[in-house]
């Protein structure tokens, strides 16, 4: 088993899997916040690849999925024309999101596997979406690295998380698992929350250059998400890997 993987979380999500496209279920706060932030996504990709945009914005962009779970956002990305490639630890995902992109008609590629072990045989990808996952791994300076490998000079990486502040562990843990209840109980560990300097110092000395922070607030009122200053709570950021110098014949 990779180093990353803890078999608790293995064990969670699993239990969970049979939720993941039920909106009004355990995992409906991953569905409004996937609207949100796939609005992100759009705005930073266009920008980065100077695109114009459109019905398929993202066509011919290779992506990668990190942590796909049931396949929320690998799907909202093929349908912007991404080309998409989606991993994940549990088989049970795995089997679901399949089962989810066959009846939805998209071509998505879904493998049950670590980061570590596709590292080892991807060619890279001009996107990398690492999104709500670094809260659950192991070793996380160790895993950034391998998810730094798999961005092509001149690609891009996001990374969603939450921080470690008391504040943090009072909204988004307390608040969210035990009083509201929007999520199951157990879905974070305020010790693996993640400060925002120990994401980018990990990406920075793979080679990748964070150009793009915000915050994310969600009103426990209208549930609605909108970006914020503060990146207290929960945070989103964007790094991207420089393109190759092309070498000039004297």
């Amino acid at each position: 088993m990779s180093d990353s993987v803890d078999p608790r979380e293995l064990a969670h999500y699993h239990r969970l899997a049979e939720s993941w496209w039920d909106p009004t279920g355990p995992f409906w706060p991953l569905h409004g916040l996937n609207r949100f932030r796939v609005e992100y996504l759009r705005e930073q990709l266009l920008a980065h690849f100077a695109r114009d945009d459109g019905d398929a914005p993202f066509d011919g962009l290779q992506m990668l999925d990190i942590g796909c779970g049931g396949g929320i956002l690998s799907e909202s990305m093929a349908r912007l024309g991404g080309q998409v490639t989606g991993i994940d630890p549990v088989a049970r995902n795995i089997a679901i999101a399949e089962d989810h992109a066959a009846e939805s008609g998209l071509a998505v590629d879904y493998r049950c596997e670590t980061v570590e072990a596709h590292t080892g045989h991807a060619n890279g990808y001009d996107v990398v979406l690492n999104m709500e996952v670094v809260e659950h791994v192991d070793g996380l300076p160790a895993f950034l690295d391998h998810c730094a490998r798999l961005v092509r000079p001149g690609g891009i990486m996001f990374v969603a998380t939450i921080n470690r502040t008391p504040l943090a562990g009072l909204t988004a843990i307390f608040g969210a698992e035990y009083v509201l209840r929007w999520l199951p109980r157990g879905t974070h560990q305020y010790r693996r929350l993640r400060r925002p300097d120990e994401v980018s110092g990990p990406l920075a000395a793979a080679g990748l250059q964070p150009v793009h922070w915000t915050g994310v607030a969600v009103s426990p009122i209208t549930r609605r998400f909108r970006y914020t200053r503060s990146l207290a709570v929960n945070y989103m950021l964007t790094a991207v890997r420089p393109p190759a110098v092309e070498e000039t014949g004297a």
